[in-house]
């Protein structure tokens, strides 16, 4: 007599898990680090100044005062960029039973606001953008200057993003910031960059560290104390991979004219479509204060 198996089922029940994997990283270092704020129209401006520098300072007693030279502060601007994203769920899509996700919209909402997060991360620091005014007759769509746009302190790696990180122009970098009289904190590389940074160790006189009995080796450098002053390294999958920022957070802002906000947009079929929309730009207010390492391969 044949056995009868399970190969000769019919109706067996499915066995899907109930968890929706995703690995694609969601994480935004830069915008998560600084601060917000509301501005009021698509061009917004704000104004930026230094002191003179030092000087010899004597007069003779009893001489008669000569006003020096007095200097303007600096306009800077920026425009606002409006960032979408859109998506369609039929109405059947919604109402039927699925594994990982109470409803098809929610989670795909949950999707479009994690995107949309890492779009605006990328138009931060991701790119190097002028701006640009935009206009309806193109029609020309507006675009907001980038980080590396609003930094005026550059060391320059070498042509054709070629040369490598070094240590050497990391500390040229934090000399230059702190004549500025700039305090960065931060110090925002690539992920390729992390070995580089964590081979810093290997020069002479620094040693690695063995914790756990000796039964880790901690091979990386999540803090970096030099001459001018402590930079937490941190890394950004979604910055510019020809550049290394010195940043000081408290010295930007991410200027809102319109927060991120769902819309539904006009029935047309037997479904629904939503917009994620918000209008965003970044801020830098002194352009001397971070600085940047350009050129990296």
């Amino acid at each position: 007599m044949a056995v009868y198996t399970s190969y000769d089922q019919v109706g067996k029940a499915e066995d899907v898990s109930d968890i929706i994997t995703d690995i694609t990283p969601t994480d935004t270092p830069f915008f998560s680090m600084i601060k917000s704020e509301k501005v009021n129209a698509r061009v917004f401006e704000w104004q930026e100044d230094s002191l003179a520098s030092a000087a010899n300072n004597a007069q003779v007693e009893g001489a008669a005062f000569s006003a020096g030279t007095l200097s303007a502060t600096t306009m800077r601007t920026n425009n606002t960029q409006i960032l979408s994203k859109v998506f369609e769920v039929s109405a059947t899509a919604d109402a039927v039973k699925t594994y990982g996700r109470a409803k098809e919209t929610a989670y795909q909402m949950s999707k479009a606001l994690k995107e949309i997060k890492r779009d605006l991360e990328r138009a931060y620091i991701g790119v190097d953008n002028a701006a640009v005014t935009g206009n309806a007759s193109g029609p020309v769509a507006r675009e907001m200057a980038s980080a590396t746009q609003q930094i005026s302190t550059d060391v320059d790696a070498g042509t054709n993003a070629t040369d490598p990180l070094t240590e050497a122009k990391l500390l040229t970098l934090g000399e230059t910031v702190f004549n500025n009289g700039s305090d960065p904190s931060v110090f925002m590389i690539k992920p390729a960059d992390a070995q580089i940074v964590a081979g810093f160790t290997a020069s002479s006189g620094r040693n690695r560290t063995f914790n756990d009995g000796n039964t880790s080796l901690v091979n990386v450098i999540d803090l970096y104390v030099s001459p001018y002053g402590e930079y937490k390294v941190v890394l950004n999958r979604h910055q510019l991979t020809t550049h290394a920022f010195l940043i000081d957070p408290a010295m930007f802002r991410s200027s809102v004219l319109r927060p991120f906000a769902r819309t539904l947009l006009g029935k047309t079929a037997d479904g629904d479509t939503h917009a994620v929309v918000g209008e965003y730009s970044l801020k830098h207010m002194n352009f001397a204060d971070s600085g940047m390492i350009s050129g990296l391969s």
